[in-house]
């Protein structure tokens, strides 16, 4: 099963290598992560992804908090939560399939960032699966020349944090 992992943790050298040598000492390959200083300097959101059972998943949590960099970690799989990724590309264009183009990536809620002679470069946010759903539709009209996703960053749906204890 899919989750995904949020945590706080200090932002100092190191700290993100020990988290992921947590997960792939026991095997778990980490689809995405995106990290980066949260508003407190010394604190950084870790937002991963990884595929597991919820048992295996709990038990790498609950060793997780022992590490003493990780200042508050949670399951977000399990609790009403949003997420986005951002995803930037340049998709090649001729004459015949400039307009579909253009029409696919306004259906999808995207913006075109440059348009060049052959080319144009796209940014899209939305989940996973809406970048995996305008990545198909797209790549079906004209080549997909080069992109790069973000990664998924996900917080808690309503009045709900992941703040440092108290």
């Amino acid at each position: 099963m899919r989750h995904i992992i949020s945590i706080l943790l200090q932002n100092e050298a190191g700290a993100l290598a020990r988290v992921a040598g947590m997960f792939s000492a026991r095997g778990y390959n980490i689809e995405s992560l995106t990290v980066a200083p949260t508003h407190d300097a010394t604190v950084s959101r870790l937002t991963l992804v990884t595929m597991g059972s919820d048992a295996v998943i709990d038990q790498i949590i609950k060793q997780s908090r022992k590490l003493v960099d990780i200042v508050e970690i949670a399951d977000l799989t399990a609790v009403d939560h949003l997420e986005s990724e951002l995803l930037l590309l340049k998709v090649q264009i001729d004459a015949k399939n400039a307009r579909a183009v253009v029409d696919c990536v306004r259906r999808h809620r995207g913006t075109i960032l440059d348009e060049t002679g052959n080319s144009r470069t796209v940014q899209l946010t939305g989940t996973g699966a809406e970048v995996n759903a305008f990545l198909t539709e797209l790549s079906a009209i004209g080549r997909v020349l080069e992109l790069v996703r973000s990664g998924t960053a996900a917080l808690q749906a309503g009045d709900g944090v992941l703040a440092t204890p108290a």
